[in-house]
């Protein structure tokens, strides 16, 4: 069941960030600040996180709007456990969020994610979900390690 993220769900959240080993321990430490920030927020907040609820969280997305521009958004976290990985879980958090853009007629999509070659499955699973490689920083996060940004126009 994938519905938004509650305030109950910020321990789990981390506890799953952790167990993808896609995140850094101080990753982690901001991922705890953002959901921290994001819940004592008094305004109306157009960004969104979706959980994957199965009995107990499974997976995450969350979204934000580009500042400084019309209709053009960033997925910063998709993230689903191991222990539930290669299920289409991911891509219904995806699709969702996808939806819910469109939905608002937003324009875009951008992804950003690691040029290493243990990041080979996140790229083929952006590829297989109708994103173009858009563009590539080499060296962005360390010496040898670049940044690919990824592009899907929402219809």
């Amino acid at each position: 069941m994938i519905r938004p993220i509650a305030l109950d769900d910020k321990t789990a959240l981390i506890a799953l960030a952790k167990a993808s080993g896609l995140f850094q321990p101080h990753e982690t430490e901001s991922l705890s600040q953002m959901l921290s920030d994001y819940f004592a927020s008094a305004t109306e907040s157009l960004d969104f996180w979706l959980a994957d609820d199965d009995d107990g969280l499974v997976g995450v997305a969350y979204v934000a709007p580009e500042r400084m521009t019309e209709g053009t958004w960033n997925l910063y976290l998709i993230a689903v456990h191991p222990d539930c990985q290669r299920q289409g879980r991911g891509a219904a958090l995806l699709a969702q969020v996808e939806q819910i853009l469109t939905e608002r007629g937003e324009r875009l999509l951008l992804v950003e994610t690691s040029g290493t070659e243990s990041f080979d499955y996140v790229r083929s699973f952006y590829s297989k979900s109708g994103y173009d490689e858009e563009a590539r920083i080499r060296d962005f996060y360390s010496a040898g390690v670049d940044k690919i940004v990824f592009r899907k126009a929402l219809s």
